[in-house]
């Protein structure tokens, strides 16, 4: 185990029996989101059993580095044996911030300024494996997911709570992040809700891999014709209840499903299919 003191790079290698509080280094900006010494990060993990589910997946050891040289933003990654780019388990970049913003409708919140844990960018896959001829990659995707979604928000969620945020924010930069965390956030605008929800609605029965693909290669088009294009907007997780009462309102709802109605997409199959000869993908 080692640090490199005095510098914004910290990293460790530990084993199960290393992980503890013990030798905690003082505060600083190295430390993530500014409390935390990396030993105690990764307590956090053992504790919500992603070390666990990393050992049944045979990742293990694990190499762990934060870098801070962008704080408040810190970039977290966790590799499979060596610090190297092709063994990449985890690569996160995240942030603790403050967010103001007025909902479009009549609701009206305490304050316009929001304390989040702000999730800029992740990564999860499993190195060991890689994907066959056949199999269809999410974009941006090199190795298949670890499947460990609802574990990873809820480590997320734990986070957040500790460290009393009203919530959670995220930015996704692809559509398919946007379906995948809209399990569990949601859209502050709810004119982007009902997009997203009306383009999953319109193609129920196509797998998320194929719809990520259409909407990727622009071969999914609106009610005028013009090829839709992914913009992204801030998607919430709400841990304060005035936030969440904001979710649940019937204003809320009702201003989605109003503009769920007025939106129309359609799906190129040819474009699709053409897409999927030329990456030279068989139809999954």
């Amino acid at each position: 185990m080692f640090w490199k003191d005095k510098t914004k790079i910290t990293e460790t290698i530990l084993r199960e029996e290393d992980i503890s509080f013990e030798g905690a280094q003082s505060r600083g900006s190295t430390l993530f989101l500014g409390r935390y010494v990396l030993q105690e990060v990764v307590q956090v993990l053992k504790k919500r059993n992603f070390i666990k589910e990393a050992r049944k997946r045979d990742l293990w050891p694990l190499v762990f580095q934060v870098d801070s040289s962008s704080y408040p933003t810190q970039h977290f990654q966790i590799f499979h044996e060596t610090k190297d780019p092709e063994k990449l388990v985890v690569d996160l970049k995240i942030k603790e911030g403050y967010f103001s913003f007025s909902p479009p409708l009549d609701f009206k919140f305490s304050k316009t300024r929001w304390r989040f844990l702000f999730l800029e960018w992740l990564t999860l896959q499993n190195p060991k494996l890689n994907f066959s001829p056949e199999d269809l990659p999410l974009p941006g995707q090199k190795h298949p997911g670890l499947k460990l979604s609802r574990k990873i928000m809820d480590l997320f969620i734990y986070v957040a709570r500790l460290i009393k945020a009203d919530g959670l924010v995220a930015f996704p930069a692809y559509f398919h992040n946007a379906v995948l965390f809209s399990r569990y956030f949601n859209f502050i605008n709810p004119l982007k809700e009902a997009e997203v929800r009306k383009i999953r609605k319109t193609a129920l029965s196509v797998s998320i891999k194929q719809l990520a693909w259409i909407v990727y290669w622009g071969c999914l088009h609106s009610h005028d014709g013009k090829v839709y294009e992914w913009t992204a907007e801030e998607q919430v997780y709400p841990l304060n209840p005035e936030l969440k009462s904001y979710f649940k309102s019937s204003e809320y709802k009702n201003k989605v499903k109003q503009a769920e109605d007025n939106f129309s997409f359609t799906i190129d199959w040819e474009c699709f299919k053409s897409k999927m000869k030329q990456n030279q993908w068989s139809q999954p």
